[in-house]
């Protein structure tokens, strides 16, 4: 048994609109079935993509805070050129320049209409096949222990393992990294983004959650009430859900 990461859930006060960014930032096409927007490759709605991670907009009352998110995407680019390009337009779609200590660097960090960081990478080798999304970045304190977790969680294969960093990619090749980054800071605010997991058909999604547990997972209850998913948070407590199959 295992779990596939599906799709890259963001909270946002005006779903609608943030789904709307997203999905021309990526070049995408955002799908509204009722108080969410989904954001996916153009082409028709295919869920779950085989390859790609969906995004997700949820929305909820309360904004972002000040707090730096511990969660967030990076965008890959294929030239310099793409990469200037990629960010005056994104610029012209309502997205703002951000501090977040980075210094001199090569690639540039900027925040969604809602203030979500994300970064627009300089082309690196590792995500010619990515597609738009080269990685969903988190922060953490063990990276060591995450790529432990999530690998077994999950079934993606684990592709490289180190004491400051630590990353994850679907056996299937094609599609996002998932990635931990060691920052010296710990979670104090509930994650603006999160991933959503998936049974494979067939598969029980309650004995799914109970191996989530006895990985590590504990349960989580934000006032989700009597739904199919199951929230739970992993051994940093960043969140994620086990949607129903």
């Amino acid at each position: 048994m295992a779990l596939r990461p599906v799709m890259v859930n963001v909270k946002a006060l005006d779903a609608s609109a943030v789904g709307r960014f997203w999905a021309e930032a990526l070049g995408w096409t955002a799908y509204s079935a009722g108080a969410t927007t989904y954001v996916g490759p153009p082409g028709g709605l295919v869920w779950p993509d085989p390859v790609v991670l969906g995004i997700d907009v949820v929305p909820v009352p309360e904004p972002k805070t000040a707090v730096k998110n511990r969660v967030h995407l990076d965008l890959a680019t294929t030239s310099a050129d793409q990469q200037t390009e990629l960010i005056a337009r994104l610029r012209s779609l309502g997205a703002t320049p951000v501090d977040v200590g980075q210094g001199e660097v090569p690639w540039t960090v900027l925040a969604d209409p809602e203030g979500n960081e994300f970064c627009v990478l300089e082309p690196r080798e590792i995500y010619r096949d990515t597609g738009p999304v080269a990685a969903v970045v988190v922060d953490c304190t063990d990276p060591r222990a995450m790529a432990r977790f999530w690998g077994e969680a999950t079934d993606w294969t684990v592709h490289e393992v180190a004491d400051d960093h630590a990353s994850l990619r679907s056996a299937k090749g094609g599609g996002p990294y998932l990635e931990f980054l060691r920052t010296p800071d710990t979670k104090t605010v509930p994650d603006r983004l999160h991933l959503d997991l998936l049974p494979y058909p067939g598969d029980d999604k309650a004995a799914e959650v109970d191996r989530l547990r006895a990985l590590g997972a504990a349960d989580l209850d934000i006032g989700q009430g009597d739904v199919a998913w199951t929230c739970q948070t992993d051994p940093e407590d960043h969140e994620f859900c086990v949607l129903a199959p």
